[in-house]
C-alpha cells in the first residue's frame, strides 16, 4: 500500500449533473451509475472537455455527528472543463476552489471503496494533523473499472492543516 500525499490543487470546473441523498439511497437507487450514463450521454455536448475522466465531487454538511450511511449530502458527476462557455440544458456547472488535498489511489472493486474512505478519515489525517474541510473527489479514468479487481480511483480529500 503506498502512502497518500498531500498536494495543491489549482481551482477548476466541472460540467455535469448533481444529487443528493445518502449512502444507502445511493445504493439501492443506483443513483452514481444512472448519473454517469446520463452524463456520458451528454458527453458530446460538453464543450471544452479537459479529457475523457470524469470526477465525483462529494459535498458534506456541516453537521457533527455526520453519517453517510444516513444523513443526505450532495454528489456532482461532470467532466473537467477548461472554459465552461455553454452548460447543457438540465446540467450544472461547479467550481472546484484551488486547495490542499490528501491524495491516494483506491485499488480494488469499488464494492472495497469505504475501507479506503475510513483509513483516510478515521486514521491518516487524525495522525497527520489534518482536518477534512467538507468536501472530496474522486477521479475516474481508463483505470476506473469499478467492478473488477484491478480498478483504480484517484481520491482527493479537501483539508486544511490543523
Amino acid at each position: 500500500m503506498t502512502e497518500p500525499n498531500v498536494m495543491r490543487k489549482d481551482a477548476f470546473q466541472v460540467i455535469g449533473f448533481q444529487f443528493e441523498a445518502n449512502l444507502r439511497e445511493i445504493e439501492e437507487g443506483e443513483l452514481g451509475k444512472k448519473t454517469l450514463a446520463r452524463l456520458q450521454e451528454y458527453a458530446d455536448r460538453i464543450v471544452n472537455k479537459s479529457g475523457s475522466h470524469v470526477y465525483l465531487i462529494q459535498r458534506y454538511p456541516a453537521k457533527e455527528d455526520f453519517n453517510a450511511l444516513e444523513d443526505k449530502f450532495t454528489q456532482i458527476i461532470g467532466y473537467e472543463v477548461s472554459n465552461a462557455s455553454e452548460v447543457p440544458k438540465g446540467a450544472i456547472l461547479h467550481t472546484i476552489p484551488e486547495n490542499s488535498y490528501v491524495t491516494y489511489t483506491h485499488q480494488g472493486p469499488e464494492a472495497e471503496l469505504y475501507k479506503t474512505y475510513d483509513y483516510l478519515y478515521g486514521k491518516w489525517l487524525g495522525e497527520n494533523g489534518y482536518a477534512p474541510l467538507k468536501y472530496d473527489m474522486e477521479r475516474w479514468d481508463e483505470r476506473y473499472k469499478p467492478y473488477e479487481s484491478d480498478n483504480e480511483i484517484d481520491i482527493f480529500i479537501a483539508v486544511q492543516k490543523k
